[in-house]
C-alpha cells in the first residue's frame, strides 16, 4: 500500500466555549442593523445621552477577525464606552465569506465596506462629514479609502483614527516570516481549490506567533494534565475566526506584504492612483508597545505618509490588550510626544510623556478638539434605513 500525505490540523481548545454567546454576554451593547449588503452589516447603537457630538463615528474593524473585540463584555466594550461619551456610533460587521464571495477583491471590500457605510451614515444622519476609526487591516483598508476619496476630491471624513494599523509594511513584523513568493503562491493554489482561505489556517498562524501563550500552555494543561480551560472572553473571540476570499486575500498579501505598493505610491484602485499625502485631515495613530502583528515601529514609520497632522500615541501592552483597555480598569499606560518622524520608537519615547492608565480619554479629548458641536441624540434608523434586526446582527454569528 502506498502511503499518502494526510494534512493534520490540531485544534487547540483555549477557553470554555459553553460560557459565551453573542447577544447574551458578549456584544450586548443595544443597537440595530440598519443597512446590509453581501459583505457587511452596518450597526447603529442606541444613544445613552440626551445630546451627542454633531459628527457621527464609523468604526471599520478588521475582516480577518470579528468586530465584537470592540464590544466584549459591557465592562470592556469600547463601543459602549463611546456611546456613553456622547457619540453616535456605527460599526461595520463583516460577513464570514464562503465560496460565493471568492472573487471579491480589495476594491470590492472598499466600495461595499467603508464607502457604502459612509454613504449610509451620511444619508441617515444628514451630516456631510463623519469621524472614522480603522483597526488593524480595517485601518489599512480605511487608509486606502481615505486616499481614494482624496483622489476624487471628496471630503466626507473630518478625522481618522487608526488602531494598530499599517500603511507601510517595511517593518511589518513576525507575520513576514510566513510571507514570501513561494509561500504566497502555494497559498493561492490552495485558496483556488475552495475559493477562500480556511479560517483555521489564519488562526494557526496567529497562534504560532505567540506559541508560548496560545499553544503550549493548552497542550500541557488540556492534553497532558486533563485540565478544563477557563472561560475567557478574548480567547473565545480569538477562536471565532473567519474565512478569507481568495481574490481579496491574494491582493492583500501581494500588494502590501510582498511589494509594499501603497507606501511606494504604486497602488491603484478603481483606476485611481492612491497617495496618502493627499489625505490632509487630522490623524490619531495608535500603536501598542508589545505588538507582534503591527509593530509599533511599523505604525510610527507609517505616520509620515499622511499629508495632514498626525498624532502618534503609544499604548502599553499588545495588539489586543493595548487597544481594549477601559479607563475603569486602571491598567497599563500610554505615551504622547513629539511629531512622529522616522521609525525609531526608542528615540521618540525619549521625548515623550508617560501617562498612567487608558489612552481612551486622551483620544476622546483629541476627537472633541476636531468636533465639539453637539446636537440632540439621534434615533436608531430612519427612512430607508429602518432597523433590520437587533445588534450584533446575523453576519457575526456565522461560524467557520
Amino acid at each position: 500500500m502506498t502511503p499518502s500525505r494526510v494534512a493534520v490540523h490540531l485544534k487547540i481548545r483555549q477557553t470554555d466555549f459553553s460560557q459565551f454567546e453573542l447577544g447574551r454576554n458578549l456584544a450586548v451593547t443595544p443597537g440595530k442593523v440598519i443597512f446590509q449588503n453581501n459583505l457587511i452589516q452596518l450597526i447603529q447603537y442606541e444613544p445613552t445621552t440626551p445630546t451627542v457630538l454633531k459628527r457621527p463615528l464609523l468604526i471599520v474593524p478588521p475582516w480577518i477577525n470579528k468586530f465584537y473585540i470592540l464590544d466584549l463584555t459591557p465592562e470592556k466594550s469600547f463601543i459602549k464606552w463611546c456611546v456613553n461619551q456622547e457619540l453616535t456610533v456605527f460599526v461595520i460587521s463583516w460577513v464570514n465569506p464562503d465560496v460565493t464571495l471568492a472573487t471579491k477583491t480589495f476594491e470590492h471590500y472598499m466600495h461595499e465596506g467603508p464607502l457604502a457605510a459612509i454613504e449610509a451614515v451620511e444619508k441617515l444622519t444628514g451630516e456631510k462629514q463623519i469621524n472614522v476609526i480603522g483597526y488593524y487591516v480595517g485601518g489599512t483598508l480605511l487608509a486606502l479609502t481615505l486616499a481614494y476619496l482624496a483622489a476624487k476630491k471628496m471630503n466626507q471624513v473630518l478625522s481618522a483614527t487608526f488602531f494598530a494599523s499599517q500603511v507601510d509594511f517595511t517593518f511589518a513584523g513576525d507575520l513576514k516570516v510566513f510571507i514570501d513568493e513561494e509561500q504566497v503562491s502555494t497559498l493561492e493554489r490552495k485558496m483556488q481549490e475552495h475559493g477562500f482561505l480556511d479560517a483555521s489556517k489564519m488562526a494557526t498562524v496567529f497562534n504560532m506567533l505567540r506559541s508560548n501563550d496560545l499553544i503550549w500552555p493548552y497542550i500541557i494543561n488540556n492534553y497532558l494534565k486533563g485540565t478544563k480551560p477557563q472561560a475567557f472572553d478574548v480567547l473565545y473571540w480569538n477562536a471565532d475566526s473567519t474565512r478569507m476570499p481568495a481574490a481579496n486575500h491574494s491582493f492583500y498579501l501581494r500588494n502590501f506584504y510582498l511589494d509594499n505598493k501603497f507606501a511606494q505610491g504604486d497602488l491603484e484602485l478603481g483606476g485611481l492612483q492612491l497617495d496618502l499625502r493627499k489625505v490632509k485631515i487630522p490623524i490619531y495613530n495608535l500603536a501598542t508597545q508589545e505588538d507582534h502583528i503591527a509593530p509599533a515601529k511599523s505604525v510610527l514609520h507609517g505616520s509620515k505618509y499622511f499629508g495632514g497632522p498626525a498624532k502618534f500615541v503609544l499604548a502599553g501592552s499588545g495588539h489586543i490588550a493595548g487597544v481594549i483597555n477601559p479607563p475603569d480598569l486602571h491598567k497599563y499606560q500610554y505615551w504622547t510626544g513629539p511629531e512622529p518622524t522616522g521609525s525609531d520608537v526608542d528615540k521618540w519615547l525619549a521625548k515623550a510623556t508617560e501617562h498612567a492608565g487608558s489612552w481612551w480619554p486622551d483620544w476622546l479629548d483629541w476627537l472633541r478638539a476636531q468636533d465639539s458641536e453637539t446636537v440632540p441624540a439621534r434615533a436608531v434608523g430612519s427612512g430607508q434605513f429602518k432597523p433590520i434586526e437587533d445588534a450584533p446582527g446575523s453576519y457575526v454569528k456565522i461560524r467557520s
